[in-house]
């Protein structure tokens, strides 16, 4: 891999945002095929990845083994390398399914990781709807008991620097308290919660909410069920944010009208994958809020499929592995860049 991951040939910049003499907050959305891998880079020099994707050639039942053969980690790789990083400070593992945490061991031979955060452990009972997850915990946990380890609680602010990391939700609890700007009742609170696809695990998942300056970034991994319902119902606990990975990689069981209500974002990304994620029902949902652009990191290829504008989205199939590229600045404005196309999106401060 190289930086033709994030090399675009021509560059489109439709508003020009401030320079900001504080730095700037990086977010990379890397195409891991429908898992997830979300690269940050904070105004201080810190690092902080979310997830690792798939371990092998990308498939659940994959396992780690030739390194030439880490899809996934070798595209982690090379997304910090294009991004000038050496070291990736923190880890933050969402949820223990092989999409989110089957990477982990042959990212760690390509690139030295300090501080792993996820939930803890997994129940047992996870082998019964995803096949394979203990297996794949047992090899994460293995190479998490070399470093340090951090597990947080709902509530709980991580140790970065120069940006404020809250957890809102994990191992199935949520924040009990509203943010500042947040708490206000939601109209859209149906009588109860969109049942959970996977209702194990993703309820588990740990969820942040990262904040420089006036910029605000949710990625809740997979989370659905009743936490998701949680955050949102009947009071918005989150309150408005710039940019929002949409939870569960835009399937239908996060596809809940209340928590685009409470959440407002002006950028959706969707880490679906051609043939993971990207439900219909969660594009009848971003259709549905005019005040949101979504970006994808795949074109879905499902026959009901309503994909974007081709610009807005990294990957027209999969021989290429493009991604997404926030830069955020601590007055609230923010760009987004397809890296397929170059195009650059600016959306002023609030």
């Amino acid at each position: 891999m190289s930086g033709r991951l994030w090399s675009g040939v021509v560059a489109v910049l439709l508003v020009v945002a401030p320079l900001d003499s504080a730095g700037m907050l990086e977010i990379y959305f890397i195409d891991v095929e429908g898992g997830q891998a979300t690269l940050i880079a904070t105004p201080g020099g810190e690092t902080m990845l979310v997830d690792a994707g798939y371990a092998g050639r990308g498939m659940f039942q994959s396992k780690a083994g030739d390194l030439r053969d880490a899809r996934d980690a070798q595209r982690i790789a090379a997304t910090a390398r294009d991004a000038g990083v050496k070291r990736i400070d923190y880890l933050l593992v969402t949820h223990f399914h092989q999409d989110h945490d089957g990477g982990v061991p042959e990212l760690a031979q390509l690139i030295p990781i300090g501080t792993f955060i996820d939930h803890g452990t997994i129940p047992e009972e996870a082998e019964k709807t995803v096949a394979g997850a203990l297996e794949a915990f047992a090899a994460y946990s293995a190479v998490r008991a070399r470093g340090r380890h951090l597990e947080p609680r709902p509530g709980d602010r991580l140790p970065l620097k120069d940006v404020d990391a809250v957890v809102v939700s994990s191992g199935g609890a949520t924040i009990a308290r509203s943010l500042p700007a947040a708490g206000e009742p939601n109209r859209r609170c149906s009588p109860s919660e969109l049942a959970a696809a996977e209702s194990v695990e993703n309820p588990r998942s740990t969820g942040l909410l990262l904040q420089f300056g006036r910029f605000r970034f949710l990625d809740l991994g997979d989370l659905t069920g009743r936490p998701l319902y949680n955050l949102v119902c009947p009071s918005n606990h989150i309150g408005p944010v710039d940019v929002y990975l949409v939870a569960h990689h835009g399937g239908r069981d996060a596809a809940d009208s209340a928590t685009l209500t409470a959440f407002r974002p002006r950028a959706a990304i969707l880490n679906n994958g051609a043939v993971k994620g990207g439900d219909p029902e969660m594009f009848t949902l971003l259709r549905s809020v005019p005040t949101t652009e979504v970006w994808q990191l795949h074109r879905a290829e499902r026959r009901d499929a309503a994909n974007f504008p081709d610009d807005q989205i990294a990957n027209l199939d999969e021989s290429t592995a493009h991604g997404i590229k926030v830069t955020a600045y601590r007055d609230g404005s923010f760009l987004v860049r397809n890296a397929r196309t170059g195009l650059v999106r600016s959306f002023p401060a609030r």
